[in-house]
């Protein structure tokens, strides 16, 4: 009885802070302590569950990959990687918009994030696209949309935090995990972008020139080799994931100071700061969801969730198809760090017991993590699109129905096709051959 009760609090408190619009992470926080309160346990607990919570040298990498994205995204990469894309799609209909979606890839190999992406490419992606005759909620849909390819090609700061949260994971399965599943998310939207510029007649670009190509290639490779210092470096061995983004922030200074010249030595700190900002507020969400899920645990609440969605059906289908939606619908209320960290130790179990390998599982939580950046009411990628284009959300909500249908037929993709997310990481003997969703039935 005294547990139902706690479990009250702690849900109803939470659901309510969050419908109150309370930042989540007090709200995360309050609701904790109310339910330590209800079960009599003393409120040193509070500060002991929330240092342990960053207490992880995994985490460590963390703040320097945003550094790393905060100073490659103000340090006149943007232009370039635009550049790299139009040579390489803009011959195409549509051709903006495919750039758009292209240099969303590249641009999220730097950045990690889909806010980065869209506060960085979509001031110049979704003015030059208006431009050239594309409407503009439909240029704003494109941007955001894309924007999510950021989080699932690496380096990722939200992967650290899935492997930390998950524990005994791989950076280095999740980085090469990554960049299958980021490609068939751009697919993806590049048929959708395709399909509605030949029916809205939008215009093609230049043709395509492979002189140009090797040209904006030879100018973008300082810009791409900081993905290999990343990736390579952490694949190998020859970096752990924290040594690896250190050595990439001071690779990134150097460029972005002498090579691109896009940011000066005053302008430096400025990007410290924001990175600071940006960091503050990841660390808080991570030590306060830690401490939620020591509630959690101490109720019972992951093995009562497990045993909710598998009694709805046995079928491996269904629960993968269930796991999705619980998801999907946590995404339009809640930000992404505090869904991975509050989630994972329900949901990664059931994932498993179904056939779906912890590293597909990340991608999976990723994905759906970043469609609910693009839903209200609190998608934060899509408010920041909408105030770049000066558009009313409820616009951009319509323009983006064909992209999240895209989206969804990505998600499912990499939901039931499990080498999609774990053929790479295989080659590299990351893992081992699994038995999937499909194979269980």
């Amino acid at each position: 009885m005294a547990n139902t009760t706690a479990i009250a609090i702690l849900l109803i408190s939470f659901f309510v802070l969050i419908f109150l619009r309370v930042p989540i992470a007090y709200a995360v926080a309050i609701s904790s302590i109310f339910c330590l309160m209800a079960q009599g346990l003393p409120l040193n607990t509070v500060p002991q569950q929330m240092v342990k919570g960053i207490s992880s040298f995994s985490l460590m990498a963390v703040p320097f990959f945003i550094t790393m994205g905060v100073l490659m995204g103000t340090g006149g990469i943007s232009e370039k990687l635009l550049d790299l894309a139009d040579s390489l799609v803009g011959w195409m209909t549509g051709g903006l918009a495919m750039v758009n979606i292209v240099a969303s890839y590249f641009f999220g190999g730097i950045s990690g994030s889909a806010s980065a992406d869209t506060a960085s490419l979509g001031s110049l992606e979704i003015p030059m696209m208006v431009d050239r005759g594309y409407d503009t909620d439909f240029s704003t849909a494109v941007t955001i949309a894309s924007s999510v390819e950021g989080m699932l090609v690496p380096p990722s700061h939200n992967m650290v935090i899935y492997a930390t949260t998950a524990g005994g994971i791989s950076v280095g399965s999740l980085f090469l995990a990554g960049y299958l599943p980021g490609a068939v998310l751009a697919g993806s939207l590049m048929v959708g972008s395709y399909i509605i510029s030949k029916k809205k007649h939008y215009p093609k670009g230049d043709p395509f020139s492979m002189k140009r190509f090797l040209k904006d290639a030879a100018t973008s490779v300082w810009a791409l080799l900081s993905i290999v210092i990343v990736v390579v470096g952490v694949v190998a061995g020859v970096f752990t994931a924290t040594e690896s983004a250190a050595i990439a922030v001071i690779y990134s200074l150097l460029v972005s100071v002498y090579i691109y010249k896009g940011v000066t030595w005053k302008g430096v700190w400025h990007c410290f700061d924001q990175c600071v900002d940006t960091l503050s507020i990841v660390l808080i969400l991570i030590s306060t969801s830690c401490l939620f899920g020591y509630c959690l645990t101490r109720l019972h609440l992951p093995d009562m969730a497990a045993n909710f969605i598998t009694g709805v059906s046995s079928s491996p289908v269904v629960t993968a198809m269930l796991l999705n939606i619980i998801l999907l619908i946590l995404g339009c209320i809640m930000d992404m760090a505090p869904i991975i960290l509050i989630t994972t130790p329900i949901l990664l179990p059931i994932a498993q017991s179904i056939g779906i390998d912890p590293v597909q599982y990340g991608i999976i939580l990723v994905l759906n993590c970043g469609i609910g950046l693009l839903t209200p009411p609190v998608g934060s990628v899509l408010f920041i699109g909408s105030a770049i284009a000066k558009l009313p959300m409820e616009k951009v909500v319509k323009a983006m129905i064909p992209f999240y249908i895209m989206m969804v037929v990505a998600l499912l993709l990499i939901t039931y096709i499990p080498d999609l997310s774990l053929c790479i990481p295989k080659a590299f003997g990351y893992v081992q051959q699994g038995a999937g969703i499909l194979a269980m039935m």
